[in-house]
């Protein structure tokens, strides 16, 4: 635990000095997409701009975006370390020209690795009647810690709630007087192979790394309403190869999943069922797909290729509501699988059960009546906030990790890396379920 925590602190040390220098550079490695975003760091507050949102502090404004088809990743993992280096360095290169800057530090978000959550708790005596960054410090250190494994690395450590004697519910203590000080806090597991893939191939691109995100999580910063972050909602950000969950509560999140589904699962089901090229199914998913079929849609006829065609002029066509027929199911089956995760969380004990459908795949037309369908209602669908000198273009739902990431990196969550903790007194004991605490708090 100590090299861990280590790294993390070096990583948050690297992102305040990025900051400091005024430019900085966040990158979303999808499985369909790799998207990087360039901000550059001012001190005056742009928070008058209309319609800009921006955070309360290291407020920033985006001077260079580039985007490109993402290779080399499947289910939000490298498989291929020279194509995704390759696809890397073209949308850097992108954004680094677009904004006429040179990027050395980026922060980076990754939705595959296998998420696994965890809920800690500790308690410790107040030292000197008031509470001190040493009391939080010696708090967070008393939270047991899950033999998680030793294939396994701690992405996230969030504090959640504290307790101060009698208080409940208080997101920062610090100066409060009591005698009594517990914790609840949340810690996001994943993977170590594909962390490890990713940081090297990020260092490969000659890029320092200044801190690591779960993708859901970042959609979660950055599509997510105040009100829902405060009284419990899941976001779902439905990606290429895989789609990321987060619940957050409080402000912060208090579970984390992925189901190994995404919308390049609905274009090789369209491949396989349309007899098409991946090319082919792709464009024809985005310009004609759809989910709820109507009467008239089996009178529109789309034209598409004919691989057994001897003559230019032979064409073949099928209909919309064929092209219904075989994306449905797959949609189906990824938003069941949402479903059984977010039961397996506990999500139905939160106050509100909003959810918040985003990523690439939530553009496809009458997802969010079909979500309402299966995953029981008070579903919308989320995009991105608006931050200031962000294109239009890269405003949409599948830019809402790159964007989270972005205001996660201006204006980063307290994470148990950022107090000096006595790691050694850490506890090995198994806990219960990640979002435990809530039910004794409300």
């Amino acid at each position: 635990m100590n090299d861990l925590f280590e790294t993390q602190r070096e990583m948050r040390h690297r992102r305040a000095a990025a900051v400091k220098r005024g430019v900085m550079a966040v990158l979303d490695v999808g499985s369909y997409k790799i998207s990087c975003i360039v901000m550059q760091f001012s001190g005056e507050d742009a928070a008058d701009t209309p319609d800009v949102t921006m955070p309360q502090m290291g407020s920033f404004r985006v001077v260079g975006v580039g985007t490109v088809r993402s290779k080399g990743v499947k289910f939000g993992e490298i498989v291929d370390m020279s194509e995704t280096e390759r696809a890397i360095r073209s949308a850097v290169a992108k954004a680094q020209k677009m904004a006429g800057l040179r990027v050395d530090h980026v922060m980076v978000s990754l939705a595959g690795g296998r998420p696994r959550s965890y809920g800690l708790t500790g308690e410790v005596e107040v030292e000197q009647g008031e509470v001190t960054e040493r009391d939080i410090g010696r708090v967070l250190a008393s939270c047991e810690v899950p033999p998680f494994g030793q294939e396994r690395e701690a992405i996230h450590a969030l504090p959640v709630n504290f307790n101060l004697d009698h208080k409940s519910g208080l997101s920062d203590p610090r100066g409060q007087v009591g005698a009594k000080l517990s914790v609840d806090m949340h810690m996001l597991t994943l993977a170590d192979a594909p962390v490890y893939d990713l940081l090297e191939c990020v260092q490969r691109c000659d890029l320092e790394v200044a801190g690591l995100s779960f993708s859901g999580f970042a959609s979660g910063v950055s599509t997510l309403m105040e009100n829902e972050q405060q009284l419990g909602a899941a976001i779902v950000d439905l990606g290429g190869g895989s789609t990321a969950i987060s619940v957050f509560m409080r402000k912060h999140m208090i579970y984390g999943d992925a189901v190994r589904l995404g919308g390049d699962h609905i274009t090789n089901d369209i491949c396989q069922g349309l007899h098409l090229g991946y090319e082919d199914a792709e464009r024809i998913k985005t310009l004609h797909g759809g989910l709820l079929a109507t009467g008239s849609d089996s009178r529109v006829e789309i034209e598409v290729p004919n691989p057994m065609a001897q003559w230019e002029n032979d064409r073949r066509t099928v209909t919309r509501s064929e092209l219904i027929g075989v994306m449905r199911p797959r949609v189906e089956e990824i938003l069941e699988e949402v479903r059984a995760r977010l039961d397996a969380s506990g999500f139905d004990g939160l106050p509100s059960q909003r959810i918040v459908l985003t990523g690439g795949t939530s553009a496809i037309p009458g997802i969010e009546d079909l979500a309402n369908r299966i995953l029981g209602g008070k579903v919308r669908i989320g995009r991105p906030l608006r931050v200031q000198g962000l294109p239009q273009v890269s405003a949409g739902a599948g830019f809402s990790a790159a964007v989270g990431l972005a205001l996660h990196a201006s204006h980063p969550m307290d994470e148990c890396w950022d107090f000096e903790m006595p790691v050694d007194r850490m506890g090995t004991r198994r806990l219960k379920a990640a979002m435990r605490w809530f039910k004794q708090n409300w």
